[in-house]
């Protein structure tokens, strides 16, 4: 086997510390970007999305999610929105909007409501799939309570059986007795009214 020299250990840990700090600045680079985005829209009166700062930053939703900062921005410019509406900036006059800008607007828009599809479908799975697990364990929980309540049930009348079988075992023998009771005295009667009839 083939050992590492310090030389190459000391290169290796260099590029991957390189690599470390590259990653580290893309990420505080995206962070700002979005940052910025968030508040512009802000200013804008535009509302505030996931999408749409992901859009306006140039990152991907999955980004403004798991970044802490960038989400708490996002959910609090929300919530801004949600209390003082959107603050449209007031126009500087009265002006034609162009077709081009508008054909922009409704590109904007049909790829917020595409991405929000998207997102609820993937929150509608994943409420599915919680929901499922959560009723399969309910039902196993209920299949075994009830297979328990059928074992106890089970040794129960088991017992109860053998006991009526036991208690039929000593009826029968009583009768036995008695009828072998009956017999004799019929036995002995007959003897009797043979002793006394007359000759």
């Amino acid at each position: 086997m083939k050992r590492t020299t310090p030389a190459e250990t000391n290169g290796r840990d260099a590029r991957v510390e390189r690599l470390r700090a590259s990653r580290t600045q893309d990420s505080e680079a995206k962070t700002a970007r979005a940052l910025d985005a968030v508040r512009s829209l802000l200013r804008a009166g535009r509302r505030i999305t996931t999408a749409q700062v992901a859009r306006d930053a140039s990152v991907s939703t999955w980004f403004v999610y798991n970044q802490p900062q960038v989400r708490d921005a996002v959910q609090s410019g929300i919530a801004t929105q949600r209390e003082q509406g959107l603050q449209r900036p007031p126009a500087p006059g009265r002006h034609q909007v162009s077709p081009a800008g508008l054909q922009t607007e409704l590109a904007l828009a049909r790829d917020e409501i595409r991405d929000l599809r998207k997102e609820r479908d993937r929150l509608r799975e994943r409420v599915r799939l919680s929901l499922g697990a959560e009723i399969e364990e309910v039902d196993r929980n209920r299949l075994v309570e009830r297979v328990q309540q059928l074992e106890r049930d089970n040794a129960s009348l088991s017992a109860e059986l053998t006991s009526t079988r036991d208690q039929l075992a000593a009826m029968e023998g009583r009768l036995l007795e008695t009828e072998d009771d009956l017999t004799a005295a019929r036995a002995g009667l007959r003897r009797a009214m043979r002793s006394v009839s007359p000759r």
